[in-house]
């Protein structure tokens, strides 16, 4: 008999690209796309729940607790599945009692090895399958070229070691981006930037005064083995612009085409 899991999450794309490459795996994969629908069903015979926690109404953070306080269920393993990647999310994710938390935007194979990890944690049997990964064809393939730097007048960093070497700071008026020590400044003070925000700033602050569109940019900083959801975009873009303070304002959208980084706004 074959593991059933259960993938909750309210975009379908998501829930596409996961159910084809679970049961690519050997697995039984069935979707929900909302909390509510996932609570309106029998889910006794699942064995893993992979959850979104940025749904309407029901967050996926509210699924597991409810999830939890069924004795016939609560034992079930729960992998949190979203676009928030602060730590005081995971903290609040694993103290309610999810087994693992992955952020979104996602590489295929990871998931799939999570998966794996984590049904043997909870002595769940394991199909014998070729773990080859497999890409749903819902999923779009990025075949944009990556767009070369066009740096704009960079700080050098002095060179303390002949033998190493250091990039040039990137600067534009207050905000400063440090690529050797892989940190971000605004007058001097530091801003705590995920490694993603760090890619976002820097292909931005090297490539100013353009619209990108959502492809060129999973293109250019995911890369193209990674499952990017327009979600996953706006949701790094407001954080961003929010950790940024002023030079936020910078980062600007244009509906329909994409995002861009403008000097004069």
């Amino acid at each position: 008999m074959r593991t059933k899991i259960l993938v909750i999450d309210d975009e379908e794309s998501i829930c596409e690209i996961l159910k084809f490459n679970l049961e690519k795996e050997g697995y039984e994969a069935d979707c929900a796309y909302s909390a509510e629908e996932a609570l309106e069903m029998d889910l006794v015979p699942y064995q893993l729940f992979i959850v979104d926690i940025m749904m309407d109404r029901l967050s996926g953070f509210d699924f597991a607790k409810k999830l939890k306080n069924n004795p016939a269920l609560e034992y079930k393993p729960i992998i949190f599945c979203s676009a928030l990647n602060g730590e005081d999310e995971t903290v609040m994710g694993l103290n309610i009692g999810a087994d693992d938390y992955i952020t979104k935007p996602f590489v295929i194979s990871e998931v799939i090895a999570r998966v794996k990890a984590v049904l043997r944690r909870t002595g769940v049997s394991q199909p014998g399958y070729d773990t080859t990964r497999y890409v749903s064809s819902n999923m779009t393939r990025i075949v944009t070229p990556p767009v070369q730097p066009q740096y704009h007048q960079p700080a050098v960093t002095p060179q303390h070691n002949a033998n190493e070497h250091h990039e040039p700071d990137i600067v534009f008026k207050g905000l400063r981006l440090n690529r050797n020590t892989k940190s971000c400044t605004i007058d001097g003070e530091l801003v705590r930037l995920t490694k993603k925000e760090l890619d976002i700033v820097t292909f931005f602050l090297t490539h100013r005064n353009r619209i990108y569109s959502r492809e060129e940019l999973i293109a250019n900083i995911w890369g193209t083995d990674v499952v990017v959801t327009d979600r996953a975009i706006d949701t790094n873009m407001a954080r961003l612009r929010k950790k940024l303070g002023d030079y936020g304002a910078h980062i600007v959208t244009r509906l329909g085409f994409g995002y861009g980084f403008q000097e004069e706004i």
